[in-house]
């Protein structure tokens, strides 16, 4: 092939083009992983090869990156050697990777149900801005770069609806040699994160008084046109859970608690699945539904009953 390109070079050509057609955040991750990972790996190769991936893999993995950040890689780099092929500066043959097998099982981190009633009543009596997000969040499942984006014109209090169409995240910036971050307020990643979320009784009676007289345009967490960002915010919720002395949680483990309550409380799961925003049902249910002895107990007792 002629106009063969090292991956490096292809690195630069396909940046180009891609950067039109996907949100600056994608973008900027897909950067993060081709400087640290692509690059010093393959950059300099004109080819690559299904062994070349394979051991890549598995170095990485034995380096202690999760599987999930190692196949992230391995699709940034898909991409730009199936780009390459297709302006012909390459050639790709599709991969076949082998990952090892997980044994270990991952658990979910939730608050047990006296810790939550704690909160939200704390919540009530000791009233912040910032303490009302934790409240909205166990009551709606929102996800900490939501709820920093989310300002009051996004509640309804009349007909009891927040509105979920934006979120606020720092991204890693390279470029030209150098590297920042940047505060981005966008819209979700996928259409199933922009939904609309029912209000508890016990939320809009806490928001209603202040719906009154704050300013639309404000940012809820700081009552201000400036947000704060997801990570003086988890500082905030860290501190909060150190007062009232509950064991620490992440703050996913509020999003996670809001899903737990709803799978215990018989919600069916596409509805669990739409509030949640996620992209389909297979998540909620690998996430959430795991039944205990109990329930496998009657699930199986039923099943005797109907050969009676």
């Amino acid at each position: 092939m002629q106009n063969q390109k090292t991956i490096s070079e292809l690195i630069d050509l396909w940046k180009a083009d891609k950067k039109q057609y996907v949100k600056k955040s994608s973008y900027a991750a897909y950067i993060l992983l081709i400087e640290n990972h692509v690059l010093p790996a393959f950059g300099a190769k004109y080819s690559v090869e299904n062994a070349d991936v394979q051991s890549f893999v598995l170095h990485k993995l034995a380096q202690g990156l999760s599987r999930k950040t190692v196949k992230d890689i391995v699709i940034v780099l898909k991409m730009i050697l199936k780009f390459g092929a297709k302006i012909k500066m390459c050639t790709y043959t599709p991969f076949d990777i082998q990952y090892p097998t997980e044994h270990e099982t991952h658990n979910i981190e939730v608050l047990s149900r006296a810790n939550q009633k704690k909160i939200m009543d704390y919540v009530k009596t000791n009233f912040t801005f910032k303490n009302l997000g934790v409240y909205i969040c166990l009551c709606t499942g929102m996800r900490i770069g939501e709820i920093c984006a989310l300002t009051w014109g996004d509640i309804d209090t009349e007909n009891g609806i927040i509105a979920v169409h934006k979120t606020i995240q720092r991204i890693y910036v390279i470029e030209n040699g150098s590297r920042r971050t940047e505060l981005l307020l966008d819209t979700p990643k996928t259409k199933n994160s922009i939904r609309e979320i029912p209000l508890t009784n016990n939320v809009i009676k806490l928001i209603k008084p202040f719906k009154k007289v704050v300013n639309d345009t404000f940012f809820v967490l700081t009552n201000e046109l400036k947000p704060t960002e997801p990570r003086i915010y988890r500082n905030y919720y860290d501190n909060l859970l150190k007062t009232l002395k509950i064991p620490k949680l992440k703050f996913h483990g509020l999003r996670h608690s809001f899903a737990t309550r709803c799978i215990e409380s018989n919600c069916d799961y596409k509805t669990v699945s739409v509030l949640l925003g996620h992209a389909n049902i297979a998540t909620t249910l690998n996430l959430y539904v795991h039944p205990n002895f109990e329930q496998k107990k009657k699930c199986v007792e039923q099943m005797a009953k109907t050969l009676r």
